[in-house]
Parts: C-alpha cells; structure tokens; sequence
C-alpha cells in the first residue's frame, strides 16, 4: 500500500491513479490529519508527501515519523514544487528517501516510486532475527536485544548457516565445507571448539545449538 499526501485534488487524483494502474495499492490523503488516522489502522510500504500542506507542512510530518519508532522505517518520498537547493538537502536530512520535484511525468514518478521500494525491501531482508537474536547480514554483526555481539568471523558465518536452516542437522563435514571453505579430516576437533566459543558468546541462545551425537549440530526450530 501507498499513501499520497497531496492538497491539490487533480495532482493527487492523477498520482492514485497512476499507482493503481500500475499494480501498486495507492490511496490519497488531502492533509496529514486524515494520513495519520490511517496509519492507525494500517503501515503503507511508503508516502510521498508534498510539502506545502495546510495546518501540517511536510517538513513537520517528515519529521515526526522518523521521530516515531512506529514509522521510522517508512520510506517517504518528498513531492514539492520548492525547487531550491536547500528544500532538498532539509528534506533529506530529515530523512526522505528521494526528492521529486513538480511537476514531473508520470512516468519518472512510477520509476522513483519503483527504486525506492525495491532499495527498501533489500535494507529490510538484511536482519536476520530470531525472538530477541538479530543479525544484520549486511554489516555482519550480532545483537541479543540492545546488546552486541562480537563473534570471530567462523563463528558468524557458523551461526548464520545454522539459524537460516533451523532444524536442519549438518554433519560436521558439511559445516567445514561451507564455513572453511576446504576437505574436513574427521579427528579435527575444529567444528567443536567454534560451537563451544559460539555457545557460549550468545549466552541463553546457544541452548538452540543442538549436539546430534555423532553427526553433527542443528539449531533447534521454535
């Protein structure tokens, strides 16, 4: 879904249209008041927002849904006729994702509609989470709730195979193959040393490592 945020009816009108033409849910909103009662009931995938709106500017709102936790992570698309320099750079240092200015064509509207949601979605499939365990694959780093987690760069890879494919038993060959990248030779005690390291490093989440005698490890499926 798709909120359009624009007082000009004929502009708004032509924005929804063309959205819903094109296979995106799109709704429009004449001001922030009737946006926010929305968004109540439901998160769109993105707004594009003008800025020159009555009672609540853009700017404000931009503001206030970064400000939000409910809506930070809402990519936000700025449309306004303010064409100078430093209405853009306000705009995306509050945290617009893109700036379109008017008037424009359709279709570089659906183009930059189109780049956002896909930049959008790749950012959001980057975490990995598993209740309060979370990692950012992108950054290859760990977190248990507020805290981070340093890991050497075995055990990472180890626990990112392992929580990917939860109950799923990996012989200890196949976990050396995959992580070392090279032959295992059985009497290495390698695999288990790193198990243990990353056991006990995750704290009350290493207890879903699971040992399965001679096999290998899995991490236990909720």
């Amino acid at each position: 879904m798709i909120y359009c945020v624009e007082d000009d009816e004929s502009i708004r009108q032509i924005i929804v249209y063309a959205l819903n033409n094109s296979g995106y849910q799109a709704i429009g909103f004449g001001d922030v008041l009737s946006m926010h009662l929305k968004l109540q009931e439901q998160l769109p995938e993105l707004i594009l927002l003008d800025v020159m709106l009555p009672e609540v500017d853009g700017m404000t709102c931009l503001k206030q849904l970064k400000q939000d936790p409910r809506y930070q992570q809402i990519p936000v698309i700025m449309v306004t006729a303010k064409t100078s320099e430093y209405d853009t750079v306000e705009g995306l240092d509050l945290g617009a994702d893109d700036y379109i200015k008017k008037p424009f064509g359709v279709m570089e509207l659906l183009s930059r509609v189109k780049a956002v949601l896909r930049r959008s979605q790749s950012e959001s499939t980057s975490i990995l989470s598993f209740q309060n365990l979370k990692i950012d694959t992108k950054q290859h780093r760990v977190w248990i709730q507020e805290d981070e987690i340093h890991l050497t760069l075995k055990e990472y890879l180890l626990l990112l195979l392992l929580l990917r494919h939860q109950g799923r038993v990996f012989t200890r060959q196949q976990l050396f193959e995959s992580v070392w990248q090279s032959d295992y030779y059985g009497e290495s005690r390698t695999i288990d040393m790193h198990i243990k390291s990353l056991r006990n490093k995750l704290l009350e989440y290493g207890n879903y490592i699971k040992t399965i005698h001679q096999v290998g490890y899995m991490w236990e499926k909720l």
